[in-house]
């Protein structure tokens, strides 16, 4: 597996907008045409920048994540708009591309002392990974989705080390 994160632009976002999570999954994760949006409407403020990137494996594009963070901060780092077309499931492309991220998120903010994401309550197989990977619970909630948090300095595991 080769999973590389590429921006999203404009050769490539018509072909991350038909990306399409399981029926099981709509909820979950916002489309990829809201995500992108997010980029020109800013609701989280105006201070709050968004980075959208494609996931390949090789040459096809298997995924979409998107990293929003406010400069300047030590915990203003997130992971969002995450999810690995229906088609690309179950391949192991999802937790590569959240490894690829955390180390994205460490190499370009050298302030970042903590990444956040947010989990549907009833996304359990994305809560398992996201814990399996350092991620913590903050008991801190955005409607259904809870709120994680992971260190900075502490290395993920990797699969051979177990989960």
């Amino acid at each position: 597996m080769d999973i590389e994160l590429m921006p999203v632009n404009r050769k490539n976002w018509e072909e991350a907008l038909a990306l399409q999570v399981s029926e099981q999954q709509q909820g979950f994760a916002p489309a990829v045409a809201v995500s992108l949006a997010k980029i020109y409407i800013k609701p989280d403020g105006d201070e709050v920048e968004y980075i959208p990137f494609a996931i390949y494996n090789e040459k096809r594009m298997v995924g979409f994540i998107m990293h929003a963070y406010e400069v300047n901060t030590t915990d203003g780092y997130w992971i969002n708009g995450f999810l690995i077309d229906a088609k690309e499931q179950g391949k192991g492309y999802g937790r590569a591309a959240i490894l690829q991220m955390i180390s994205w998120i460490q190499s370009q903010f050298p302030l970042c002392e903590e990444i956040r994401l947010t989990v549907h309550k009833d996304n359990r197989i994305a809560k398992n990974l996201y814990s399996n990977l350092g991620f913590v619970e903050t008991g801190n909630w955005f409607g259904d989705e809870e709120v994680m948090k992971r260190k900075c300095s502490i290395k993920p595991r990797s699969k051979e080390e177990g989960e």
